[in-house]
Parts: C-alpha cells; sequence; structure tokens
C-alpha cells in the first residue's frame, strides 16, 4: 500500500493563519477595457417565451429545430448568455450570452501563412485583381484609402474628426453624414448615430414594459477612494469592514451621512464628509464556528480619501439630449445606491440577487437547486432614469452532505471506491466550494475545496512533527477526535493551498448554504431550470410587480439618503405592430404567395421556390431501436415530403438503408462514400440521412466533422423518436433544412423580387452576420469562436455563405475580419473573412456590393466603442485590399438577445394585441421612451410565442453610412425574420444573426477533445495564424492565451462550403 509522504496540516484542523501583506499600492487608471467574456459567467434564466420548438433547434441538433413536440434545449453556457450547460448527449445548443464589459488586451503581432480559402467556390491565385476586373459600370467610388501595411492587425489609419456636439437637439435634423472610409481611431472621436425621427409605419398600440420611473435626485453626490490594508480580495470582508467602520463612525466622523460602498475601492456619499482623507482603523470578529472558544479578530486599516464630485447636471443635460455622452459615474453612483440594501438582504450574483425567501426552491437534479430572484438595473431612457426590474432563477449547490452530493452527482453507489473518470467529474465539480466539517459537535469549521487526494483516506499519510513522524489520515482521526473513517476507501477532500494541503475526509463534509453553482449544467439540469422559469405574460408581469412592492424603494434607507424615488408603475410605452411580409413561392404550387398570420404559416399547397436536386442519397441507421424495415419506410416518406414540396428528389436512396454500430461510425461512412463514388462516376453522394439514437454521446458531431471535412458530404441527423412518430409536419421542416443544405431556397420576400426594399432593393447590397461563441465556464483552455455570415443572393438576400476561424479564449472581437501576411512567393497578401466574403457574392451575383449592412450578434452596451472600432475598420480595410477606391457604405447594428426588457399587452385580455399564449404580437416594435435619449435603437419582437413571456430584441445602431430612417430599418429588419430557412415562423432575431451562431456552434463539433486531470480539454499547439472558413472552421489550443497560437481545424470541403451546411 503506498503512502502519500506529503507534509500537511493536520486533517480536520485548524489551518494556520498568515496574516495579509499589504499589496503594492495601485494607480487606477482608466483604460480600455478587453474585450474579451468574463470566465465562469453564467446564463440565469429569464423564463423566455420558447419560440416553438421549431425555431429553438438553435442549435444544430439531429433532426431538430422543426418537428413538433420537440421541446427547445440551451447550453448555461456563456454565454451570455448568456449563455454553460448542454445535453449530456447528443447536440448541444448554446443560448444567447450577455458579456460583460472587460479590458482590451492588443493583439500581439505575428506574421501569418497563407489563408485558407473562404470563399463558397474555388478561388484563383488573385482575388482582388479578379473582383477588380468585375466592377460595374457606374460604380460610385468612395474616399480613397491607402493600401494596409504587412502586419496581423490593420495599420492605423487618418482618424475622423469628431462631429460638434449637438447642444439644442430641435435644432438638429438629423445625424451628420459619416465620412466614407474614415474610421475614428478612438472612442473620444467617436459619435454614434442619432436617432433618425421615431418609426410611424404599423398600427400603433400601447404595451407596459418593465422599466420603472426614477426621479433623478437633487443632491451634491461626491466619490471617495477607499483603501484596506491588509488588502483582501472578498468583496464579502471587505463590505464587512465598511459596514462595521459606518456602525462605529456614522453619527460622529461621518457627520450623520450614510455611505454606499461598491464592494472594491470606491464609496459614495449624499454630500461631502468632513475630511478630505483620514484614516480609521476597524476590528473585525471571525465568524463564530460553534466552538464556543473566543474568536479572534482581524484589524483593519482603512483609508477615505476624497476623489471626485459625480455631476447629475451632465446626466440631466444627456437625458434631455443635450450632451452625447452617457456620464457613466453619475450612472454607477445611483446603480450603487440602489443595489446597497438588496446586497445586504440576498445574494449578489452579476446584476441579479437571489434568495431562497423570494420563492420555492426546486430541485435540478445531481445535487443542486434552483433559487428564485429578481435583476435590477438603472438605465438612462427616453422618459428619463428608469429602474429595469425582471425576474430570473439560477443553479446553486444544494446544502447536503458530501457524499450525498456525490452519489446524487455520480447516481451510483460509491462505497467501495471510485473511477478516475468519477474522481475527476467530482473534482471540477467541487472545486472551490465551500465545506463545514461535522466531526467537531457544535465547531463548524469552514474550508473551500481546492482538489481532490489520488490516494484513498487509508492510504494517505502525512508529518504530524517537525521530527517528520508520519501518520495516517484515518489514525489521526480516530486519536484525535475519536472519529472512525467509514468509508476509507474514498480519497479525502483537499482544502487550503497547495503549500500546506489540509485532508478532510468526504464523510465529515457538508456543502455550504448560498453557493452559486457556476460550472456547465447537463440537459436534465436546464430542462427543470426552464421548466421553473417559465411564466406566462400575465405571471411574470404580477411577480415583477410584487418584487417592487416587496423591495419598498420607497421606504430604503439608502434611496432616501440620495434622494431618489422610483415609481411603482410599469412604464406604459407606445408600439406599433408591423404588418408581415408576403413570401414568394414557386408558380407551379396551388399557392404561390403567402401572408403569415401572427407570425407563422405552413407549406400545404406551395412548392419551395427554389427546390434543390438530390440525385443521389443514401440512409446509414445508427439506432439498435430500429429495424431496417422501419428506417426504409421513414426514408421513403422523408423522400416523398421533399418531392411534394418542390425539391428534384430521387425516391430511392441509391444503396439500401445500412444499420452501422455507433463505434464503427467512421469507417461505414468512408465505405459508403467509395462505393457510391464507383456506382456514380465519381459523383459521389448528394445527401446522407443519418439516423441516430435519441442519446447519442458524440456521435452526432463526430459525424458532421467527417461528412463535412473529410468525405464532403451534406447530411441531415434524424433522431429515432422522430422516426417512429414520422410527422408530417416534422418531415415538412425536416424538408426545408435539406432543401438549403443541398443548395435550394424554400421562400423569398415578394418585395425583394420586385425591387420595392428600401436600401436593399435599389443597388447591389451585401447583408452580414457575425458571432462570437464562447467555451463552456470551466473550459479555460479552448478558443473562442467567430463566425461570420453574407448573403450571396441579390435582389433575394435569401441564402447565405458562412465563415469561422477560431481565437484567443473568451476574445470577443472578430480578429481574423482582415488579416495581412507575407508569403514567400507572393509577398505582401491580404485576407480575411470580409474578404473572401465579398468576392464570393460577386461570383454568385456577377456583381459587386455597393451597400453594407453589417449585423453583430453579442454585444454588450460595455463593448459598443471596441468592437465598432476594431471591426469597422477591419471592413474598411478588407475592401480597400481589392481596390484602393472601393469603400461601399456600411451600417453597423449590434444584436442583443440577452437583456432584461419585457413587453406586457396593456391588457392581457384584449385578443387584437395578444396571441394565443398571452404574449404581444409579432411585428410589435418600440422606439421611443424606454429606448436611449437620443441615439438610433429600438425593440422588436419578431416571434410569436409559444410559452413563457417573449424577449424582444434590441437592435442598437452604431455606424450608418446609408442613412436608414427608423422606418426602413425596422421593416427590413422584421420582413428578414420572415426568411429563416429551418421553419415557417418568423424568429426571434434577423437571420443572418442566426445563422452566424449556428455555424460558430457547428465548428465546435470539428475540436479534437481529450480529458485532463482538471476536466478541461486541451489539444497539441498548431501553426499560427491560418485562416479558416466554413472552409475550415476552427480551432483549438494549449490553454490560449493573448499572444498564443491557435490550432486550425481541418478545412470544409469545397462542395460543402457552397450550401448553408450548418442549417
Amino acid at each position: 500500500m503506498g503512502r502519500a509522504k506529503t507534509a500537511a496540516a493536520p486533517p480536520g484542523a485548524e489551518p494556520q493563519h498568515q496574516p495579509q501583506l499589504p499589496a503594492a499600492s495601485q494607480q487606477r487608471r482608466r483604460q480600455p477595457a478587453p474585450v474579451q467574456q468574463q470566465p465562469g459567467r453564467q446564463v440565469h434564466y429569464e423564463g423566455e417565451a420558447q419560440a416553438s420548438s421549431r425555431e429553438k433547434g438553435r442549435g444544430p441538433g439531429p433532426g431538430r429545430g422543426c418537428g413538433r413536440g420537440q421541446g427547445p434545449q440551451y447550453n448555461v453556457a456563456n454565454t451570455s448568455l448568456s449563455g454553460g450547460a448542454g445535453p449530456s448527449s447528443g447536440p448541444q445548443v448554446e443560448s444567447y450570452r450577455g458579456q460583460a464589459p472587460q479590458q482590451y488586451v492588443e493583439p500581439v503581432a505575428q506574421v501569418y501563412p497563407p489563408p485558407t480559402i473562404y470563399a463558397p467556390q474555388s478561388a484563383a491565385l488573385d482575388q482582388s485583381a479578379e473582383f477588380s476586373q468585375m466592377i460595374p459600370l457606374g460604380m460610385q467610388h468612395r474616399a480613397h484609402v491607402a493600401q494596409p501595411a504587412s502586419s496581423s492587425q490593420p495599420p492605423p489609419i487618418r482618424p475622423m474628426p469628431p462631429p460638434p456636439v449637438h447642444v439644442s437637439p430641435a435644432e438638429d435634423t438629423g445625424p451628420p453624414s459619416p465620412q466614407f472610409g474614415e474610421v475614428p481611431v478612438s472612442s473620444k472621436a467617436l459619435r454614434f448615430p442619432l436617432r433618425p425621427g421615431k418609426g410611424r409605419l404599423g398600427q400603433k398600440c400601447m404595451v407596459k414594459a418593465n422599466h420603472f420611473f426614477a426621479d433623478l435626485p437633487d443632491k451634491d453626490l461626491h466619490q471617495y477612494d477607499v483603501a484596506i490594508t491588509p488588502e483582501v480580495t472578498s468583496r464579502g470582508v471587505n463590505r464587512a469592514v465598511m459596514e462595521q467602520l459606518v456602525k462605529l463612525y456614522r453619527e460622529t466622523a461621518l457627520a450623520h451621512r450614510l455611505p454606499v460602498y461598491d464592494g472594491r475601492k470606491s464609496l459614495y456619499t449624499a454630500g461631502p464628509l468632513p475630511f478630505p482623507s483620514k484614516e480609521f482603523q476597524i476590528s473585525l470578529l471571525e465568524e463564530d464556528d460553534g466552538s464556543n472558544t473566543q474568536r479572534r479578530e482581524r484589524n483593519f486599516k482603512v483609508v477615505i480619501k476624497f476623489a471626485a464630485r459625480a455631476d447629475l447636471h451632465h446626466l440631466g443635460q444627456f437625458l434631455a439630449g443635450r450632451q452625447a455622452d452617457a456620464p457613466q459615474e453619475a450612472l454607477q453612483v445611483l446603480d450603487i445606491v440602489l443595489r446597497e440594501l438588496p446586497t445586504h438582504r440576498y445574494s449578489p450574483v452579476g446584476r441579479s440577487f437571489y434568495s431562497p425567501n423570494l420563492g420555492t426552491r426546486q430541485s435540478l437534479g445531481d445535487g443542486l437547486e434552483s433559487w428564485r430572484g429578481f435583476y435590477q438595473s438603472i438605465r438612462p431612457t427616453q422618459m428619463g432614469l428608469s429602474l429595469n426590474i425582471d425576474m430570473s432563477s439560477t443553479a446553486f449547490i444544494e446544502p447536503k452532505t458530501v457524499m450525498e452530493f456525490i452519489r446524487d452527482l455520480l447516481n451510483k453507489d460509491i462505497s467501495r471506491g471510485l473511477m478516475d473518470a468519477d474522481r475527476i467529474k467530482i473534482k471540477k465539480t467541487l472545486h472551490g466550494v465551500k465545506v463545514e466539517v461535522t466531526h467537531r459537535g457544535s465547531m463548524r469549521r469552514k474550508y473551500r475545496v481546492s482538489g481532490l487526494t489520488k490516494l484513498a483516506t487509508n492510504e494517505l499519510v502525512f508529518s504530524v512533527d517537525e521530527r517528520g513522524t508520519m501518520k495516517s489520515v484515518t489514525e489521526y482521526f480516530k486519536e484525535t477526535y475519536g472519529y472512525v473513517i467509514r468509508h476509507p476507501f474514498l480519497p479525502c477532500l483537499q482544502v487550503g493551498n497547495q503549500q500546506r494541503p489540509n485532508y478532510l475526509p468526504m464523510e465529515v463534509c457538508k456543502i455550504v448554504e448560498g453557493q452559486r453553482y457556476s460550472k456547465r449544467l447537463n440537459e436534465k439540469q436546464i430542462t427543470a431550470l426552464l421548466k421553473v422559469t417559465c411564466q406566462r405574460p400575465y405571471e411574470r408581469e404580477k411577480d415583477i410587480l410584487q418584487t417592487v412592492n416587496h423591495n419598498a424603494y420607497h421606504q430604503d434607507p439608502y434611496a432616501q439618503e440620495f434622494g431618489i424615488r422610483i415609481s411603482a408603475h410599469l412604464a406604459q410605452v407606445e408600439a406599433r405592430i408591423l404588418p408581415a411580409p408576403r413570401l414568394k413561392y414557386h408558380d407551379t404550387g396551388r399557392e404561390k404567395e403567402c401572408l403569415p398570420q401572427v407570425g407563422q404559416w405552413n407549406m400545404m399547397n406551395k412548392k419551395m421556390v427554389n427546390g434543390g436536386v438530390v440525385s443521389h442519397w443514401a440512409c446509414l441507421n445508427f439506432s439498435r431501436s430500429v429495424q431496417e424495415n422501419v428506417a426504409a419506410t421513414f426514408c421513403s416518406e422523408l423522400a416523398r415530403m421533399c418531392h411534394t414540396s418542390g425539391m428534384d428528389f430521387h425516391l430511392e436512396p441509391i444503396v439500401p438503408v445500412r444499420s452501422v454500430r455507433p463505434e464503427h461510425s467512421e469507417r461505414a461512412l468512408t465505405h459508403l462514400c467509395e462505393e457510391i463514388k464507383k456506382r456514380t462516376k465519381d459523383k459521389g453522394l448528394d445527401l446522407l440521412v443519418a439516423i441516430l439514437p435519441d442519446s447519442n454521446g458524440s456521435l452526432y458531431g463526430d459525424l458532421k466533422k467527417q461528412c463535412e471535412t473529410v468525405l464532403g458530404v451534406v447530411s441531415q441527423c434524424c433522431l429515432t423518436k422522430h422516426v417512429y412518430k414520422m410527422s408530417k409536419q416534422y418531415l415538412a421542416n425536416v424538408a426545408l433544412k435539406i432543401n438549403v443544405k443541398v443548395g435550394g431556397r424554400n421562400t423569398v420576400l415578394v418585395d425583394a423580387l420586385s425591387r420595392r426594399i428600401p436600401l436593399v432593393s435599389d443597388i447591389p447590397t451585401i447583408i452580414f452576420g457575425a458571432d462570437v461563441t464562447h467555451p463552456h465556464p470551466g473550459e479555460d483552455s479552448s478558443p473562442s469562436i467567430a463566425a461570420v455570415v453574407a448573403s450571396q443572393d441579390w435582389p433575394e438576400v435569401t441564402k447565405y455563405a458562412g465563415l469561422v476561424c477560431a481565437q484567443t479564449h473568451r476574445q470577443e472581437l472578430i480578429q481574423d475580419l482582415y488579416k495581412t501576411w507575407v508569403d514567400p512567393q507572393r509577398g505582401h497578401c491580404t485576407g480575411g473573412m470580409i474578404k473572401e466574403l465579398l468576392i464570393s457574392f460577386r461570383r454568385a451575383t456577377h456583381q459587386k456590393p455597393q451597400r453594407i449592412i453589417f449585423y453583430r450578434d453579442g454585444v454588450s452596451e460595455g463593448q459598443f466603442y471596441q468592437v465598432l472600432l476594431y471591426e469597422l475598420d477591419a471592413i474598411r480595410k478588407a475592401c480597400a485590399s481589392l481596390e484602393p477606391d472601393y469603400q461601399p457604405p456600411v451600417t453597423f447594428v449590434v444584436v442583443q438577445k440577452r437583456h432584461h426588457t419585457r413587453l406586457f399587452a396593456s391588457n392581457h385580455n384584449d385578443n387584437r394585441t395578444v396571441d394565443r399564449s398571452g404574449n404581444i404580437l409579432p411585428g410589435t416594435v418600440v422606439d421611443s421612451k424606454i429606448c436611449h435619449p437620443t441615439e438610433f435603437d429600438f425593440y422588436l419582437c419578431s416571434h410569436a410565442g409559444i410559452q413563457g413571456t417573449s424577449r424582444p430584441a434590441h437592435y442598437h445602431v452604431l455606424w450608418d453610412e446609408n442613412n436608414f430612417s427608423a422606418d426602413s430599418l425596422q421593416s427590413l429588419t422584421n420582413n428578414l425574420c420572415y426568411t429563416y430557412a429551418r421553419c415557417t415562423r418568423s424568429v426571434s432575431i434577423v437571420p443572418p444573426a442566426y445563422y452566424a451562431h449556428l455555424a460558430a456552434f457547428r465548428a465546435r463539433f470539428y475540436m479534437e477533445s481529450e480529458s485532463s486531470d482538471s476536466g478541461s480539454l486541451t489539444s497539441g499547439m498548431g501553426p499560427a495564424g491560418r485562416s479558416m472558413g466554413t472552409t475550415s472552421s476552427s480551432t483549438r489550443t494549449n490553454r490560449v492565451s493573448a499572444g498564443r497560437s491557435v490550432r486550425p481545424l481541418p478545412p470544409l470541403k469545397e462542395n460543402v462550403k457552397k450550401v448553408m451546411f450548418y442549417c
């Protein structure tokens, strides 16, 4: 029996407290924040209405996204979102993430090798020359932009002088037109477009929003710097110190002021303190652990020093539209004031507060439970200051013994020991969790778990004295506490630091209550959390009002101190319901056009406007529970449905249906494709249909990776449960997906064909969608994946080619939009995602894009400036690299889904203003009162809800050289939501952004993973900077960080790149 000879503290004994040395004082600098996703950021579910299961096949799952009766599946990942948790088996779906503003770190320059060509068709060597030769006559060239120099980053270009601040909004006739081809080099030179008036299109109605008017206080706000020595990282300890200081000195040294504190370095008061700087000595007693011994005191020195005055006058000017920039510090002060009391009462998580007393706890399984809570944030709006309140739920660890938690986690008997995989899972799950010991009677000392021992408890020894006398953990517990270890074959929890670890047998530990679970949830837990949070609009509105009443802001001592008054009523907002667009179908169908009703329609009596061709197809059955005759019948019905819907689809597969064991999938696929090539004289398969088990582990991702990067075959996966149901609705929706995967179109806007879409139909226009998805919490070695899609048909704007690339871990800026490198033979070269998509548009339409509309998903407000400056600059340089004078006007629109604004019908019983789920009607748009005081933004609910409360998408225009009116951009965005290829419903966000999310999600299946002891994903290093498009989708790294290379994924096959394979 091996013994671990480790010097450690006695197990279960009190660790030695080392006094913390004061850290070197740090200058509080204001600098641009890295635009990176926070690690461990978790999505909190707010019970959004489930746009039908057809829309919510948001992640590209097998046979998913269109059939009835399919529950939506989510990832509680970064998000935002949000956003992680994914199904433990089968394809996983990542929700839209919310991202916190962070510090932007300038990427390290690298010399890149030639990129893989992204374009959907084979690219010529000199693409720029080819593009220039295809310029249509009459092209209006914009301002000249110099050719970029050779570097990994776009070279700086001359800044645009900032426009003058408009003092009187009455004198404004609209936002000044930006100079084409010029990008400001800093946020100081940048002004987002002013609102070009409010929209008028649509039927007017009134809605209620979960915004509560807040009076602007008339107080003299002061900010003070706080320095606590010794410095601690815990906000809880900092707050306890300041709470004790206020308790002791409020009536004396603080001159009766009741300050608020941000938990870090800043203190705010409503009026000046009677000193510019003062030092205080504060003592805190350690938490009572039940030992009946005298509690230790911790002594702190606190220095409070005047820093600045928060200017509420400028905030008032901004709210009135007389000042361009929002005074963030004043807004931050008011937000901290309103958060002070809830922070003392509840468990704060981000901008939300949770408590087991705010609602019934619900078990989520595997040792987790949901806590109810509320989100709160103060926002500047057209109606003045507004307090946004919304309901929320998130996962907490159940306060149970560690043994009970592990049994729930592993779902098996653990008394006989653990497998290596079990130990890794436990270590990953419990890392950072706080536990308390139960073997010392009433003494409940608390510890934080740092790891799990590799040896069992009865094998673990440690040094008990300076002479190096060794004793086993089991002996120590028996001699010291009279406790006999009942499970000696289990490992111990390791607490404390690595230099002086402390070992605790799992059976003597209990999990402390009130700890949020920030790691990835599994499919079962997500389903349980969605059930808890899903509320009808009427119920949600009622809970929000009850929360406001319960918070009693009129009695909040901090709000009273600072003179803040909050309305108790929901904001009444004027809205408009935009009309649905007419959709064009094939003339051979009985219905050649269709007008959707309440955001939905069907394919009855209609044929796809452009049916794809499938001559050679085959089916592989990987499900043991599906007999070959059942699979053959399903395939026959699917083929008939595709043919009936308007495709040129051969009714019989080229070979009979074959059953294959999942572990033999790679060999079977390769053999099938080789056989078909011989039969078809190298033409190969047009489509592979795969029947998968409902729980298929990694099979779905492995199959997609092999088909798209090795074999060059588009595939359609179908789950066993749908094969047996074989519903017409499911088959019809799968046919929609198959059609776009083989190059067809399902439907087109009638206004697009008749050239009646403003600022789209007049000149060749390309519409981009872009998104960045980040790894799940805990996967700190995986890269983030950026995806960009662009329309490839004009004037239809229905087909989209997509490119993806891997980039630095949790980096939000899309790094490969534009890039340069030096080729040994060709010299200075340029490339990137924008350039390749522009070239592919030219090849597909034989016209050059003369207008760019860019929908950017997944950007929080704190990232607006950094993302716009970087990505607009990349777009400019990509255009200039094709031809020096080529600068089409750009409109850059951010799409936000992870916000907390909800819209409710003014009368829940009025059938003219609500759908069957009780939600507002699709097409409802709001651009007044709760929107930005001066900038061009709007909320659009473009989809019909099924259950829960609909969440409108928020669109914010950051750059507009095309001078869109409110009506033209709102109606374009709403109409595009009816062209989503995967279902016959309008969807919740504009399809280009939706497709970008699907493409980025698909790229994660191409990453080869291996488990490490920490449970994270790792891989070897690869060549730096190699371009990856839909052509080569992504990369992996070995703990990716700034300045380190990212390994590219295998490139997509050329025929796959031409179609919407990600649908």
